[in-house]
């Protein structure tokens, strides 16, 4: 399998840019979309859903973000998305608990966006609790509510609940989005050499389950 990082930057060379794109042809197995080797079971039942899995750090992930957040916003009622931060290393452990610790709050939707500028555009390093404390409570969230889910039993099974998703998922490179724990779609792949074209796939593999669901 690819490493990681070598994913990123084979996706990087293909080019992602934020610009409008002619939606892509009709996707194939390898060609814009990945099947899983093993598809996994996704919740809730009876709704499609869309899973990400991202990495604050990953600057790819950062230009997906308001795309994925705009597009997000307009997902009919039986679609839903869900987010899964990755640690291809130990050092990212922490990030991951950062989300699911907002997501106890009730503030990923207001701060996911928010912390990719942080960390991206103003260079803000959020490594640590203590670091990423300092800087929610700067916008909003008490340090103690901050860290008081961050050590967390609930945040730490969901820590752990992801990284055995991407072992499962097999995920090399992020931002993947994958639907219906079935159709995996990247940048790095042909026919979605960006973004946008991403999202368009995507909505084709909503619109193939959603068919595959009548049947």
């Amino acid at each position: 399998m690819m490493r990681w990082w070598m994913r990123v930057a084979a996706a990087a060379l293909l080019g992602f840019t934020a610009g409008a794109q002619a939606a892509p042809a009709q996707l194939q197995p390898g060609q814009g979309y990945e099947r899983l080797a093993t598809p996994q079971p996704v919740s809730p039942k009876g709704k499609i859903v869309v899973t990400e899995f991202f990495w604050y750090n990953c600057p790819h992930c950062a230009a997906m973000e308001p795309l994925l957040d705009a597009w997000a916003k307009k997902l009919p009622p039986d679609v839903v998305l869900e987010r899964v931060p990755v640690a291809f290393a130990p050092q990212f452990e922490n990030q991951q608990k950062l989300y699911y610790a907002l997501k106890a709050l009730g503030k990923v939707d207001q701060l996911q966006g928010p912390i990719f500028t942080a960390i991206h555009q103003q260079h803000i390093v959020l490594m640590n609790p203590q670091q990423m404390a300092n800087w929610l409570a700067a916008h909003g969230v008490p340090r103690q509510s901050f860290l008081g889910a961050f050590d967390s039993f609930g945040v730490q099974m969901e820590a752990k609940r992801a990284t055995q998703m991407v072992t499962d998922y097999q995920i090399a490179g992020v931002p993947t989005l994958v639907v219906q724990g079935t159709y995996a779609l990247s940048a790095s792949m042909p026919q979605t050499p960006d973004n946008p074209q991403v999202l368009q796939g995507v909505d084709q593999m909503i619109a193939k389950v959603r068919a595959d669901m009548k049947h």
